[in-house]
């Protein structure tokens, strides 16, 4: 016999509580991407523990199991970010043009998560991602000449310059974004602000800083980025060996 559906007797209302349906668990990967959601499109500052779990529906005791506190969880976002970056066979031969293109490469992808890059300085990143880029990094400039020692120190000195270029840049968009003006419009005012700040320099005092104005504010975040890698990597060049220095030095 069917038990009838009985009504609730009305000294239970509002006492009575619903089964809660069950949420699905959170697993690492959803938590990284969820803040990098978040990082995307409000930067680094608005992606707390608490609002990452806001975003599940839930609180931040719930993302303890997975990330061991906010450092991490902003690590692990970091190296979620240089995933993908393609790395090539090194050629002893294009080594310069190779290591160019992964850094114009991370720097793209960088870019697109705001000031993520801050939490990339004062530390080494060693997650997957991070360490697969510097691996091949190594492996390219060893395969072009350059000496272990300057190989690496090169790969500290190139990966300092991306991410400080990366998070000034970062910075820079902040500032135009809170005026609420185009970004283009605004960017390309404030250049001639400073070139007629250099202009307007009493010559005698500061020559160069009169006649080359232009000249110094001239290129937008993109272009000059590109200059400084070519002044790295080329620069580079001077420690490249031949092959018969190399095996003298390593025998």
């Amino acid at each position: 016999m069917t038990e009838p559906d009985l009504p609730s007797p009305p000294w239970r209302h509002g006492t009575a509580r619903r089964p809660r349906a069950a949420r699905p668990p959170l697993s690492r990967d959803q938590i990284v991407e969820a803040g990098l959601r978040i990082v995307a499109a409000e930067g680094v500052e608005a992606a707390s523990m608490r609002r990452v779990a806001a975003e599940f529906g839930t609180g931040p005791s719930s993302l303890y199991a997975h990330v061991a506190n906010r450092d991490e969880l902003l690590d692990l976002m970091f190296d979620r970010a240089c995933a993908g970056i393609e790395v090539p066979e090194p050629d002893p031969v294009r080594w310069p043009e190779q290591v160019k293109q992964m850094v114009r490469e991370s720097y793209t992808r960088l870019m697109a998560y705001r000031d993520l890059a801050r939490a990339a300085l004062a530390t080494v990143p060693i997650g997957p991602n991070a360490l697969r880029i510097t691996e091949a990094t190594m492996a390219v400039l060893l395969a072009g000449g350059i000496p272990p020692k300057i190989a690496g120190w090169a790969v500290d000195r190139i990966f300092l310059y991306l991410v400080a270029e990366v998070y000034e840049s970062s910075l820079r968009q902040a500032s135009i974004e809170a005026t609420g003006k185009d970004p283009e419009q605004y960017f390309a005012h404030w250049v001639e602000q400073l070139a007629s700040y250099y202009e307007s320099l009493p010559p005698q005092h500061f020559p160069h800083l009169h006649r080359h104005a232009r000249d110094m504010t001239g290129g937008d975040g993109d272009e000059r980025f590109l200059f400084g890698l070519d002044l790295l990597v080329d620069g580079l060049a001077r420690y490249a060996q031949t092959p018969a220095k190399r095996s003298t030095s390593t025998a």
